[in-house]
């Protein structure tokens, strides 16, 4: 499965569980670890965990790689290991104070500033 396919069958997974505000962000220039980070937004902790739940399965039926899951003890936070994508399910203030968005933006624009005063 490319990278694209399997980024449409998460943003699926995450619309089948009313997931919010899902972002998918380009990271293969900034890191080897994954080439995309999605970002999802659920309402309670219940949800935070259906959603990743959703996806994990979802991916497993698709016989996509699925590595491990943190933090469905809270739900405050799951993350999900998926080879080339990471998955973040955030309640709204866990994901306002850690702004994962501006973090890795900010990164993506100083490494084309970088990039630009090289040349």
């Amino acid at each position: 499965m490319n990278i694209e396919d399997k980024i449409k069958l998460i943003v699926a997974a995450l619309e089948d569980i009313k997931a919010q505000d899902i972002t998918v962000i380009d990271t293969g220039k900034l890191t080897s670890l994954f080439e995309r980070m999605i970002i999802a937004t659920g309402t309670s902790n219940r949800q935070t965990r259906s959603i990743a739940d959703n996806v994990r399965v979802k991916l497993k039926e698709a016989g996509a790689y699925v590595g491990n899951t943190e933090g469905e003890a809270t739900g405050d936070w799951v993350l999900l290991d998926l080879g080339d994508a990471i998955v973040h399910v955030m309640l709204p203030a866990v994901r306002t104070h850690y702004n994962l968005e501006e973090l890795w933006g900010a990164a993506e624009a100083a490494r084309a500033r970088h990039i630009q005063a090289d040349h």
